[in-house]
């Protein structure tokens, strides 16, 4: 079958979409769709990405407007490709830098490529589930301290969660220290449109942010912008890294995406009013759950802050899975972003109907009705991380069996998709926990992924 076919079939089956991209398939709110006949290169009339000066400068300059920035580049790459031409154009071969350990993968590229001097903010674990809350401001002021002269700090606020970060703190210790913040918004494109969303990195003291607008707004996936919010910031460095990491082709679809989606969020603001008065009504049922749970801000000790647009339900106190969770709902006709040992993310945007919403509700309602109370809670194991060799040095490598690899220094990444944080990183020491906590995962039914080897059978280690 061909995929084309195959999306076709999905899309007669009316699965309700609690995942990206953010535009749900909506095209009756969105009122438009993309085809082919529209389908273009560099043509006369039609200007150039990496030298707009004239339709695609005037959806650049629009996207500076809608999010108040110095200036706003469009990515048709994502923001994985935000990242790589961020940490490229703000540091140099051999640099410190200091970021987030939960990070996206694309952050632990950039690293190895640029061959930056990496140390690491550790959020502390919510052992019920395993989620990592809030970079605490004063762990980035004492990572600073024991790093003196770091050019940047990298976070992710929100995260594939949904927990936030206190941006305004961060932004002012590392100014302090006279490095830049570059903050990973992928899943925060949303917050600048409802005051009762949390507060969005730009208008929080971050001199570089990316986001993701195919996350949580109405654009084509693969849609994403890079904001300047700051002076401290050479606009001609960020072009010219750009220029290398994202095509020299770009598809005017996706452009056209960026451009409908900024001009949608900025007539419509009425509508995510009218998205957080569903979110209330949703939370209001689920409240009712006796052995299911949604996760708010009062379930953490340590989160500055949580994205209510962002549901994380979860099954740690019931007899079922997060995986078993997705596979019921699937049952449902309705599929979830991400599922996981403990919980499952529902993602919600602007395009979804106060209909699913309250579908999605009463399907955990029903489901939760079915299910038990666990003789045992689950919890989770803090994973002890070794970051023994940061700067991603090239060593022999030499595979063996992973189930013996304790204290060996990886040769790989090793993580699960989504989210794509890793929890084993090139250079680092294999711990006992992450061992056990890798063999876990697939006896729950996860995919973990490594770079080159087929976990949890081999992996790649530094040859003595």
């Amino acid at each position: 079958m061909l995929l084309k076919d195959k999306l076709i079939k999905y899309k007669k089956q009316n699965f309700v979409p609690m995942h990206m991209p953010g535009h749900k398939r909506n095209t009756k709110l969105l009122g438009n769709d993309f085809l082919y006949d529209l389908d273009i290169t560099e043509i006369e009339g039609f200007d150039n990405l990496h030298d707009a000066n004239s339709c695609l400068k005037q959806i650049s300059d629009f996207a500076s407007k809608v999010y108040n920035t110095k200036k706003s580049f469009m990515l048709v790459n994502g923001s994985t490709c935000g990242i790589l031409a961020g940490i490229h154009a703000l540091t140099k071969c051999g640099d410190k830098i200091i970021v987030a350990r939960n990070c996206h993968k694309s952050v632990y590229n950039a690293i190895e490529l640029f061959q930056l001097n990496c140390s690491y903010l550790y959020p502390k674990i919510d052992e019920k589930t395993g989620i990592c809350e809030s970079i605490n401001p004063k762990d980035v002021e004492e990572a600073l301290k024991k790093n003196m002269g770091a050019k940047l700090v990298v976070v992710t606020s929100p995260t594939y969660e949904g927990v936030m970060s206190d941006i305004i703190e961060i932004a002012k210790v590392v100014h302090k220290f006279n490095a830049l913040l570059f903050v990973d918004e992928a899943h925060g494109a949303h917050l600048y449109f409802n005051e009762n969303f949390c507060t969005g990195a730009i208008n929080c003291g971050a001199d570089l942010v990316v986001q993701s607008l195919h996350k949580t707004l109405p654009a084509l996936t693969q849609c994403a912008l890079l904001h300047i919010c700051s002076e401290r910031i050479d606009d001609k460095k960020i072009s010219n890294s750009l220029s290398v990491f994202e095509t020299s082709s770009p598809s005017y679809i996706l452009m056209s995406s960026i451009e409908e989606c900024l001009h949608f969020v900025f007539k419509n603001r009425s509508k995510f009013n009218q998205l957080s008065k569903n979110l209330v009504g949703f939370y209001n049922i689920t409240d009712k759950l006796k052995n299911l749970k949604i996760l708010k801000i009062e379930d953490f000790k340590h989160a500055y802050a949580v994205d209510k647009t962002k549901i994380v339900v979860l099954t740690n106190q019931s007899n079922i899975t997060g995986i078993e969770l997705a596979s019921l709902l699937r049952k449902n006709k309705i599929e979830v972003e991400m599922s996981c040992a403990n919980y499952v993310v529902a993602i919600t945007s602007v395009c979804d109907s106060k209909e699913n919403l309250f579908s999605f509700a009463n399907a955990l309602v029903k489901i939760d009705e079915k299910l038990k109370k666990s003789a045992i809670l689950k919890k989770f194991k803090n994973i002890k991380l070794i970051a023994k060799h940061p700067a991603f040095e090239d060593y022999e490598k030499k595979q063996i069996e992973f189930a013996n690899s304790e204290g060996e220094i990886s040769e790989e990444y090793v993580y699960v998709y989504p989210p794509g944080i890793p929890f084993i990183v090139k250079g680092e020491e294999i711990s006992k926990e992450v061992i056990e906590y890798v063999f876990e995962l697939r006896k729950n039914g996860l995919d973990v992924k490594s770079t080159f080897s087929d976990l949890p059978d081999k992996i790649y280690i530094k040859n003595p």
